[in-house]
């Protein structure tokens, strides 16, 4: 889908009232299902989850605010579960590169520059002069 598309369909979407964007994804499906031509990539088991508990809320006929509500504290959830993850997958990634000795050691910071030590006749070359004056 071009992105023209995608943010004109966006758009519409916002401008639906709650209880009309299940519709609207009623109507969805039933168009994915008589012409999609592939199968759509299957959804992580989170997220598969979190849509098994939409379709129940809306089978059960549960106001539109209240389903929002649940989807929106869902999808926070599966985001932050997700982030855990992708966290714990660094880390074992991280054990296994450090167990077979392929790890590569971290990036040093660039050194800065060394800091004058001394008092200020110590230091008179190293100080800006005013134009005109040599610094001696």
């Amino acid at each position: 889908m071009n992105d023209i598309l995608r943010d004109r369909l966006m758009r519409k979407l916002d401008m639906l009232p709650e209880d009309k964007l299940s519709q609207a994804l009623d109507y969805i499906d039933f168009l994915d299902s008589k012409y999609a031509p592939r199968v759509a990539q299957p959804a992580n088991p989170l997220r598969r989850f979190a849509e098994g508990v939409e379709d129940t809320l809306r089978a059960g006929k549960v106001s539109a605010n209240a389903i929002s509500g649940t989807m929106n504290i869902m999808n926070k959830a599966v985001g932050a579960i997700s982030e855990v993850a992708a966290a714990g997958k660094s880390v074992a990634t991280g054990i296994m590169d450090a167990a077979s000795g392929t790890s590569t050691p971290p990036a040093q910071p660039p050194a800065s520059p060394p800091i004058p030590r001394g008092g200020p006749h110590e230091l008179g070359s190293q100080l800006p002069h005013p134009p005109g004056e040599d610094g001696k």
